[in-house]
């Protein structure tokens, strides 16, 4: 991919749209790059038959892309003017605490957690929502009378920076109507913002239950049997090793933690020397993988020392796993441990996994709190730094995969990544 960067000013939404008497149509990735208190974060899009005479992008970009190649990037800062998220003080609201539904559907209850994100149907009393009203709003503070609740866009106050490729043009055709997509709003719907942490106190993801599971049973029971499925699709995968490929380099020693018969890495002829290890639940799954040098049995639930040296790996990753953990703080600990200072510890994960064998907040909370937690459990070890995530979504299932005819959706990829403190 080529990287020419065409910056531009948003002195328009879309100064391009006027000038075209037909339009390209493109399918095009949208990413939101921006920072947090202490993190950096880049939300990935697909958005599919993107018109550029039609559809709204800040500034030129929709002339810069309509005359890119595919492959090329543009980008563009967006101030929050621009992204229409200023943050609002009249927004943020002292309620009483009976004003929150702990029961919003009979045999749910619901124990509101300060930092966390809710649906503002779970409000009552409140003037200026519908009741079906599903946008989140964050718990800032609580006492037993009262909760401060923040009902500000979750991306409001962050400003950012928009870049854009097209992946692949399509026809050009007249335009005559149709629906107008905002770029820029439609991308930091539903999910950005949500990641980053409360910037008076700590989120409240670990009170209570939420690192209990259905199942509490040993987890060798469950894990004895062996499991030679996917548990992503293809493309999920192929964006899970694009995401690790940035950090490998030859002859690293990997540790592929809670590993099974596939480890998401390149292929074994083009792996670059790599010694890879890998720690998981079931001899089997690991014999068959093909990335593999050594492999080793160990139930981190039941004792979260790793069985290796100080300063062994050069990198350590860990692929739809983590949400297992019940004692992550430890785990994390001991990973800082075997790595080697300035190392990374790259975790992926999806919306898929078993439901009575993962923690309980973990099914609790949105897709892009749970990348939260995860930043969480690397500040709580305090062993890292530079720490980051990435979001990829919106991308069609492949045509190969089991449930191709049921779900429009590849399986969104989710990333948290952090260094080992140098000493």
């Amino acid at each position: 991919m080529q990287n020419s960067l065409k910056n531009s000013t948003p002195e328009s939404r879309n100064i391009y749209a006027g000038t075209m008497q037909t339009s390209k149509i493109a399918q095009v990735e949208v990413a939101l790059q921006w920072k947090s208190e202490d993190a950096t974060h880049c939300d990935r899009m697909f958005m599919d038959k993107i018109n550029f005479w039609r559809d709204v992008f800040p500034g030129n970009m929709a002339k810069c892309l309509n005359d890119s190649e595919p492959g090329e990037i543009t980008g563009q800062t967006l101030s929050v003017e621009d992204l229409n998220t200023v943050r609002q003080a009249s927004l943020i609201r002292t309620i009483h605490a009976r004003q929150f539904n702990r029961n919003p559907r009979p045999g749910l209850v619901i124990e509101p957690r300060t930092g966390r994100f809710y649906p503002r149907t779970f409000l009552t009393g409140m003037t200026d929502y519908f009741p079906q009203d599903s946008r989140p709003f964050r718990l800032l503070e609580q006492d037993e009378e009262y909760l401060k609740v923040d009902l500000n866009h979750p991306f409001a106050g962050y400003p950012a920076r928009l870049a854009a490729r097209v992946i692949r043009f399509q026809d050009e055709k007249e335009e005559h109507g149709g629906r107008c997509n905002d770029i820029a709003v439609d991308i930091i719907q539903n999910g950005p913002g949500m990641q980053a942490r409360l910037k008076q106190g700590e989120t409240d993801f670990f009170s209570g239950s939420s690192l209990e599971r259905m199942d509490s049973r040993d987890d060798a029971l469950f894990y004895r049997e062996s499991r030679f499925v996917d548990h992503i699709d293809s493309l999920a995968s192929a964006q899970i090793r694009e995401i690790y490929q940035r950090f490998l380099q030859a002859g690293m020693r990997v540790l592929d933690l809670m590993s099974s018969w596939v480890s998401h890495l390149p292929a074994p002829e083009t792996a670059m020397h790599l010694q890879v290890t890998g720690l998981g639940m079931n001899a089997a799954e690991l014999d068959r993988n093909p990335s593999l040098q050594q492999s080793v049995v160990h139930d981190l639930n039941l004792d979260p020392v790793l069985p290796f040296s100080d300063n062994m790996f050069d990198l350590a990753i860990c692929t739809v796993s983590v949400e297992y953990l019940t004692r992550p703080f430890a785990v994390f600990e001991n990973i800082a441990r075997v790595l080697k200072p300035g190392a990374m510890f790259v975790v992926t994960f999806s919306d898929r996994w078993f439901p009575t064998k993962a923690i309980n907040v973990w099914s609790e909370i949105h897709p892009f709190e749970r990348m939260g937690l995860v930043l969480d459990y690397f500040r709580k070890s305090g062993k890292f730094t530079d720490l980051s995530t990435e979001s990829i979504r919106g991308y069609p299932r492949p045509e190969d995969d089991k449930y191709a005819g049921s779900m429009a959706l590849a399986d969104p990829v989710y990333a948290v990544w952090g260094r080992v403190q140098k000493a």
